[in-house]
C-alpha cells in the first residue's frame, strides 16, 4: 500500500512567481539606481549656497522639504545656472533671502513619475497573489484555483496498492477472533455478488473497540490489504476546526472521494473525537461544530445508495461508552468487534512477528517471554522487542539474548535502574524488609502470581525497590479469597516494617492506595459484602477491557449506605493487614534470613528465591 501521488504545481502559480520577481527587480533598481529613472540640477554644499546668497549672486530660490533648488543671476548674456542643495534646519534663511532681494517660494508637491504610477498598479495585485499563494500552501497546495478554499476539503490519507509491501492478516497476531469477524468484510469486497444475490446486506459500518495499542489501526489496514482496495485513513480530530461547518464539509468531501473509488474502505480513527454522546456533553440541539460534524457523518452513512454499498466504514475507539447512541444503531455501525489484549498464545505469536526484524540468540525462548508479559498489548510487545535489541547493541552483542528480554521487561514494568540514587544503610534495610514482606505474604496467599524476583535497586521515578510477580497462567475471573490475598500481599511490606522496626514509613503509600481501591471495588462493584449484599454502588462502571484500575465514582446513596460502604472497605483492609502480620510473625526467622541475604546481594531471583520462599510456613492457630 502506498500514499497516492500529489498533483503537480499549477501554471498560474509559476506565472505569479515570475511577476513577483520582476516587481522586486524594479524596486531594487529604483532604490539603488535612482539616476536611471530621474535627472536633476547639480548638487552643491549648503554653505556654498549661503555664501552665494550673501554675495548677491542668487536670483530666485525654490525651497522644498528635501531639496533647495536655486538659480544664479545671468551674466554676459549667458543662460542662468541652476543648482540644488540639501536643506538644514535654518530659521534665518527667509530673512536672509528677503534682505538680499532674492525671489523665493515653496516647492509644490512632486508629481507621480511613470515608474511610481506603474508600481501603484502592479504591487497591490501582486500582494493579493502572494496572499493567495499562502492560503494555497496552507490548504495542501495543489488543486488549481479552487485550492484556495480547500479548508473544507478532506485531509484523509489515501493508500493504494503500490511498490511498498501491503499489510495483510499475516502481519496481525493475537486477535484471531477479530480477524475472523473481519474476514467476512474482505470476502464481500472481493466478491460482493455472492452476498447480494441471496439478498444479504453487508454491514455499512464496523466499529473496532479495544484498549490502546491492541492493533485496531493495523487491523483496518490489513482488511484493505487483503481486499486490495483503496484505503482512506483519517483521525476524528481532523474533522473539527474553529469554524462551524468545516467538519461537516470535510465529511461530505471524504465520502464523495470514497464513492468515486468504490469499492474502498474509509477508516476513522479515534471516533470518539466527533462521536461523543450529545445529551451527556451538554451541546444537544445546538450549533456546535462537533454536533454538525456528527450529524453529517450520520447522514452520509444513511445516504449510501445501492451503487455505494461497497464503501465500508471502519472506525476505532477505546471509549465506546462515550459514543452517541445514534452511531451504534443498526444501519450505521452495525457490528462491534472487540480487539482485546492478547492471551498467552497471542503474545507469543506477536513476539514471533516482531522478532523477525531482529537477530535472536540461540537461548531466546519467546514462549517464556510471553509468559512473563501478561496484560501486554501488541504495541507493548513491539516496544519490548525493540528495547531488548537496544540493550543488546549497548552491550556490544551481535544477537539479542534472553537476558536482554528479561531486563527489557523490567524496564517496561518498573522503569530504568537508578544506581546513582544512593540510599543510606537505614533506608536500605527498611526497603529490604519491606520487599521481603511482600514476597513472603505473596508466596503463601492465593490470587497472586509466582514471585520471580526481589530487588532493592531503585527503579523508575520513585520505586526504591520492587517485588516482581508473574502469573503462571492467564486468568479472567477471581474469587473473594484471591482478592483478599492480593490485598494482604500489598500490605505485606508495611506489615514487615511494623514487626521489625516497630514503626512505619512513607514507602507504603502506593500499596495502601491500591489496596483501598481493590477493597472498594469488592464492595461497590463485585457485591462481595454480606452487609450490603449483591448490589452495585459504582456510577458508570467501564468495560473490563479498558483496564481501569481505579475505583469509579459512587452512585448517589444515602448517608447510612455510604457509612456502611466505608465500614466494609475498612474491615476488608484491616482483616488483610492482620493476615499479613500473622504470616510474617509466624515466619520471623525466615524474614530475617532472606532480608539479610538481600542486603548482601541486592537482588534475589530464580530457583534460589523459589527455594527460600518454599520454606514459608502457613499460619497455625493454637
Amino acid at each position: 500500500m502506498g500514499i497516492k501521488e500529489q498533483p503537480k504545481l499549477p501554471r498560474f502559480r509559476i506565472v505569479a512567481n515570475i511577476l513577483l520577481a520582476v516587481s522586486g527587480l524594479f524596486l531594487l533598481l529604483n532604490l539603488f539606481l535612482p539616476g536611471l529613472f530621474a535627472s536633476g540640477p547639480a548638487g552643491v554644499p549648503y554653505s556654498l549656497f549661503i555664501h552665494q546668497v550673501q554675495e548677491g549672486e542668487v536670483s530666485r530660490v525654490s525651497v522644498g522639504q528635501n531639496q533647495i533648488i536655486y538659480q544664479l543671476k545671468a551674466e554676459n548674456a549667458e543662460p542662468a545656472q541652476v543648482f540644488a542643495t540639501t536643506p538644514i534646519f535654518d530659521l534665518e534663511l527667509p530673512k536672509l533671502l528677503e534682505e538680499k532681494g532674492v525671489e523665493f517660494a515653496a516647492t509644490p508637491p512632486p508629481k507621480n513619475t511613470w515608474f511610481t504610477t506603474l508600481l501603484s498598479w502592479v504591487i497591490p495585485p501582486l500582494i493579493f497573489i502572494g496572499i493567495w499563494q499562502f492560503f494555497l500552501a496552507r490548504g495542501g497546495g495543489g488543486g488549481g484555483p479552487q485550492g484556495a478554499l480547500s479548508i473544507g476539503k478532506s485531509k484523509a490519507k489515501v493508500y493504494v496498492e503500490g511498490e511498498s509491501a501491503k499489510i495483510t492478516f499475516a502481519d496481525v497476531a493475537g486477535v484471531e477472533e477479530a480477524k475472523t469477524e473481519l474476514v467476512e468484510i474482505v470476502d464481500f469486497l472481493k466478491t460482493p455478488a455472492r452476498f447480494t444475490q441471496i439478498g444479504a446486506r453487508i454491514p455499512k459500518g464496523v466499529l473496532l473497540v479495544g484498549p490502546p495499542g491492541t492493533g485496531k489501526t493495523l487491523l483496518a489496514k490489513a482488511v484493505a490489504g487483503e481486499a486490495g482496495v483503496p484505503f482512506f485513513s483519517i483521525s476524528g480530530s481532523e474533522f473539527v476546526e474553529l469554524f462551524v461547518g468545516v467538519g461537516s464539509s470535510r465529511v461530505r468531501d471524504l465520502f464523495e472521494q470514497a464513492k468515486k473509488q468504490a469499492p474502498c474502505i474509509v477508516f476513522i480513527d479515534e471516533l470518539d473525537a466527533i462521536g461523543k454522546s450529545r445529551s451527556s456533553n451538554g451541546f444537544y440541539g445546538g450549533n456546535d461544530e462537533r454536533e454538525q460534524t456528527l450529524n453529517q457523518l450520520l447522514t452520509e452513512m444513511d445516504g449510501f445508495a445501492a451503487g455505494d454499498a461497497t464503501v465500508i466504514v471502519l472506525a476505532a475507539t477505546n471509549r465506546p461508552e462515550t459514543l452517541d447512541p445514534a452511531l451504534l444503531r443498526p444501519g450505521r455501525f452495525d457490528r462491534q468487534v472487540l480487539v482485546d489484549r492478547p492471551d498467552l498464545s497471542g503474545r507469543e505469536a506477536i513476539l514471533k512477528i516482531h522478532a523477525q526484524k531482529v537477530k535472536l540468540g540461540d537461548d531466546v525462548n519467546l514462549k517464556a517471554i510471553a509468559t512473563r508479559t501478561p496484560g501486554f498489548a501488541g504495541a507493548d510487545l513491539a516496544n519490548l522487542v525493540n528495547e531488548a535489541a537496544l540493550l543488546a547493541a549497548r552491550n556490544l552483542r551481535e544477537r539479542v539474548a534472553q537476558e536482554d528480554f528479561a531486563e527489557a521487561i523490567e524496564r517496561v514494568v518498573a522503569g530504568l535502574e537508578k544506581k546513582s540514587r544512593v540510599m543510606n544503610e537505614t533506608e536500605k534495610k527498611i526497603v529490604a524488609y519491606h520487599e521481603v514482606g511482600h514476597a513472603m505474604v505473596g508466596a503463601l496467599t492465593t490470587g497472586n502470581g509466582r514471585v520471580e524476583k526481589i530487588s532493592i535497586i531503585p527503579r523508575g521515578m520513585a520505586a526504591l525497590g520492587y517485588t516482581l510477580q508473574l502469573p503462571t497462567e492467564d486468568r479472567f475471573l477471581m474469587n473473594e479469597a484471591e482478592l483478599r490475598g492480593q490485598i494482604a500481599t500489598l500490605l505485606g511490606g508495611r506489615s514487615a516494617e511494623e514487626i521489625v522496626f516497630n514503626s512505619i514509613t512513607t514507602g507504603a503509600s502506593n500499596d495502601l492506595q491500591r489496596a483501598t481501591d481493590l477493597a472498594e471495588r469488592m464492595v461497590t462493584a463485585y457485591g462481595m459484602s454480606k452487609v450490603l449484599g449483591p448490589l452495585a454502588y459504582q456510577q458508570g462502571q467501564q468495560a473490563a477491557f479498558l483496564g481501569n484500575g481505579g475505583a469509579n465514582p459512587r452512585r448517589a446513596v444515602s448517608e447510612d449506605t455510604s457509612k456502611a460502604i466505608d465500614s466494609e472497605v475498612k474491615e476488608i483492609v484491616e482483616t488483610a493487614h492482620e493476615q499479613a502480620l500473622e504470616i510474617l510473625r509466624q515466619n520471623r526467622d525466615l524474614l530475617e534470613a532472606i532480608a539479610t541475604q538481600l542486603l548482601e546481594t541486592e537482588v534475589i531471583e530464580g530457583e534460589k528465591l523459589h527455594d527460600l520462599l518454599s520454606q514459608v510456613k502457613p499460619v497455625t492457630h493454637s
